[in-house]
């Protein structure tokens, strides 16, 4: 018998509401003390929160707000080694999901992609050239690693598990060369949202 689903507002962000956890994070990226580049296992937390609709003139977007945050293995009790908050945003007029972020280290990003109501796989793309979807960093990160790209892929599985991987290229003046700082994980849901229960 086939699942009954209901209106879905949210379009493809829909399955996302609530609350997850994953401890299958893995982190490449530059080290800039051991002048590396190495792998950190991590644990995540991250919340998806519907917001109120949004309204732009004539356009009209659904959206979450989301926080993730994550520890590396072993420091769970201590202070993560990365958060970020931003948007997630459904357009379902022109066919888009939109994820706008920003993390402390002065960078903040609008990426985007086309997307159906009940699509499985959001992928979220900008870059510098782009007049839509890009990146904006501070003085520092533009000398030192200066970020030329973002691809983000988001896949709802059939277990009901969240998996994700992040790809930001940078050009780092260190080594004179191109990186990718890449991130994935998969996360289960710890905690749902219900008007009985809670405020969002």
């Amino acid at each position: 018998m086939a699942a009954v689903l209901g209106p879905q507002k949210l379009g493809p962000l829909t399955p996302l509401v609530g609350e997850w956890e994953g401890d299958l994070g893995v982190d490449l990226s530059y080290h800039n003390k051991e002048d590396e580049t190495t792998e950190t296992g991590y644990f995540e937390r991250a919340w998806y929160k519907p917001i109120p609709i949004v309204e732009n003139g004539q356009q009209t977007m659904q959206g979450l707000n989301y926080s993730m945050t994550a520890w590396r293995h072993g420091e769970e009790a201590m202070d993560p080694f990365h958060d970020e908050t931003g948007y997630l945003l459904w357009d379902q007029t022109h066919g888009q999901v939109i994820r706008c972020f920003a993390v402390p280290r002065g960078l903040a990003i609008l990426a985007g992609g086309d997307a159906a109501p009940r699509d499985k796989t959001l992928t979220f793309v900008a870059t510098p050239e782009s007049d839509a979807y890009s990146l904006c960093q501070n003085k520092y990160l533009l000398e030192r690693a200066r970020a030329t790209s973002f691809t983000s892929i988001f896949s709802l599985n059939d277990d009901g598990t969240l998996s994700y991987t992040s790809d930001l290229v940078l050009t780092l003046a260190a080594t004179g060369e191109e990186m990718h700082h890449t991130d994935r994980n998969t996360l289960h849901r710890v905690k749902r949202y219900h008007p009985s229960t809670e405020v969002v």
